[in-house]
């Protein structure tokens, strides 16, 4: 198998670059950096919205390559996820598409309660980072697999870890909602299994978490623990929260500096969203590890 990945060097096509290395397959490594730390891969620089394509024949194409910002200039992520997927995909004509998504296409005016792939997109989004992959997967649907992913976890992240680590105050880690909610939140381990998986499989969206959702609370302290931190969540209600969300975006917009907290991730923490996995079982083949953040303290 002779395979392509976009953002080979970022956090999860990394990942998926030394997974399918590991099965054997000659893998191609494209980023946007100049160079990618992926040992003896070969790693190609390349600006996927305005950068010339490569001239490579692969089996398939794993896309990894995006913006995962939920708060900067809307036309740079709508060009990075958008252009950039349809570009990915004419790169290399014939090839099977396997396009990494996300749960953010589903409706984020409502809970997420074991949501099923029919259920997105929808009309409205809150960002330009969830309209934006939606339209990505609207792209390619129904020539390509598409993966949603929600709340990506494990070694090398550069999103949510450093996020929540920002978060600690005075011995406390603030957090949102109550630590009662239930979340769906997915591996980067499970997640290359998938994209590798997702190879040969039918064209359509599928759902990918770990194994069984959690509460936030058991998710939390589970990894202030394994990161040997002595800090306790405190938790804000859901309104008082978005209060906070809402006053942060506004002097962002005066600072240029993006906000602590915004919108989007208190509808991410303070409100149920899991999804159903049954299809990716099915017709992957896909079998996820439980969540677990053993080993975290390496991170």
């Amino acid at each position: 198998m002779r395979v392509a990945v976009t953002g080979a060097s970022g956090f999860v096509g990394g990942a998926v670059c030394r997974a399918a290395a590991a099965r054997g397959w000659e893998v191609l490594a494209y980023g946007r950096r100049p160079h990618a730390d992926l040992g003896a891969l070969p790693y190609t620089s390349w600006d996927l919205v305005h950068g010339e394509p490569p001239a490579e024949r692969v089996d398939a194409v794993i896309h990894c390559a995006g913006s995962v910002t939920d708060w900067g200039p809307p036309r740079e992520i709508w060009r990075a996820n958008v252009t950039g997927t349809r570009n990915a995909m004419a790169a290399f004509p014939g090839a099977r598409f396997v396009h990494v998504s996300t749960a953010s296409v589903y409706d984020p005016f409502r809970p997420t309660v074991m949501a099923t792939e029919d259920e997105a997109p929808v009309r409205r989004y809150v960002n330009a980072y969830g309209a934006s992959k939606a339209a990505a997967e609207n792209a390619v649907m129904g020539a390509a697999v598409v993966l949603r992913p929600h709340a990506i976890y494990g070694k090398g992240d550069t999103t949510l870890l450093p996020r929540l680590l920002r978060s600690i105050r005075a011995g406390r880690l603030l957090a949102v909602g109550s630590g009662a909610t239930r979340l769906s939140l997915t591996s980067v381990d499970n997640l290359a299994q998938a994209c590798l998986l997702g190879v040969t499989a039918p064209p359509g969206a599928y759902n990918v978490t770990d194994s069984h959702p959690v509460t936030l609370d058991a998710a939390l302290r589970e990894l202030l623990r394994e990161r040997r931190l002595a800090v306790r969540p405190l938790y804000i209600g859901e309104s008082a929260a978005m209060r906070m969300a809402a006053l942060a975006e506004i002097i962002s917009a005066f600072t240029r500096r993006p906000p602590r907290l915004t919108r989007y991730a208190v509808g991410h923490l303070a409100v149920e969203r899991t999804l159903d996995i049954t299809k990716a079982g099915e017709l992957l083949g896909y079998v996820p590890a439980p969540t677990s953040f053993a080993g975290a303290a390496l991170w």
